[in-house]
């Protein structure tokens, strides 16, 4: 895998990640990472890459890594990120999948590029906070609803919280997502641990980012969007997806009945074949 670092002209560098064929690939795939990640694409989907011919990208969301923090940010502020990215390496066109709190940062990218974005795959992602008929918190174990919360109140509320409750709870994974975890998808413990070496900086902003106005309308979105989503999810719970789906003219949503947060990645493998057929 290849490294670099891009220098914008607000004076901030983003830090990107380039895996597979830089020539004669069939498809170039922007990998949005959740939170608190780093942005290496994902390893266990190599295989399936390879066997599509796919570019991976990846890049450190600002505050995340070796990208340089960015207060203030919405999701919306992915889009110019992920096209500047693809400007510095030659790549016109290209898709998009993120998971958890990727997914959001995808949609963005193909609403705000849409000259752009082929197509688009969400995995585990939230709905916007503003969403009408939707019960943003249902569903959601109480950990990561007051994570949530917390950032309602603000950027130093937010850190203070994050400082003072450092304990993952173990209950928001069900028992599926504890046994993928336990297998090709241990690569999360390569991508979790360094996105907070730094400190809470990424995982702040993005939480913010989460609860306040996206910047861009869901409704906007033309091309073909996948909504991957576990019936058990506990951290961003089906009726997300469920909204996402209502609201999205383009999208179609896979439900998956017994899945988790995690253990919905299984189906990763055929959202790529998706992404790759509509690309």
């Amino acid at each position: 895998m290849q490294e670099g670092d891009l220098a914008l002209d607000d004076g901030r560098t983003l830090h990107f990640y380039d895996q597979g064929p830089c020539t004669g690939a069939e498809l170039a795939v922007f990998w949005l990472h959740g939170t608190p990640n780093i942005g290496p694409p994902p390893a266990p989907l190599f295989d399936d890459a390879v066997r599509l011919n796919i570019r991976w990208i990846g890049y450190d969301r600002p505050g995340y890594g070796g990208s340089s923090e960015r207060p203030g940010r919405d999701v919306a502020s992915a889009a110019h990120d992920v096209a500047r990215i693809a400007d510095r390496l030659g790549i016109a066109r290209f898709a998009v999948m993120g998971h958890s709190g990727g997914g959001p940062h995808a949609l963005a990218c193909a609403a705000l590029l849409p000259e752009r974005v082929l197509a688009a795959v969400c995995v585990a992602g939230l709905a916007p906070f503003d969403a009408n008929d939707l019960d943003w918190f249902a569903g959601m174990r109480p950990a990561a609803e007051a994570g949530l919360r917390a950032a309602l109140a603000g950027r130093a509320a937010k850190t203070a919280y994050e400082s003072s409750n450092p304990e993952f709870d173990a209950a928001m994974f069900i028992d599926a997502d504890w046994a993928t975890l336990s297998g090709p998808w241990s690569w999360f413990d390569s991508v979790v641990g360094p996105a907070t070496a730094k400190g809470p900086a990424g995982l702040v902003d993005d939480d913010i980012a989460y609860v306040t106005p996206w910047g861009f309308d869901c409704a906007q979105l033309t091309q073909p969007v996948l909504l991957l989503h576990g019936e058990q999810d506990r951290i961003a719970p089906i009726g997300h997806a469920e909204w996402l789906a209502r609201h999205c003219s383009s999208a179609e949503l896979w439900r998956r009945e017994g899945d988790g947060h995690i253990s919905v990645l299984a189906a990763a493998p055929q959202a790529l074949d998706w992404l790759s057929a509509r690309s």
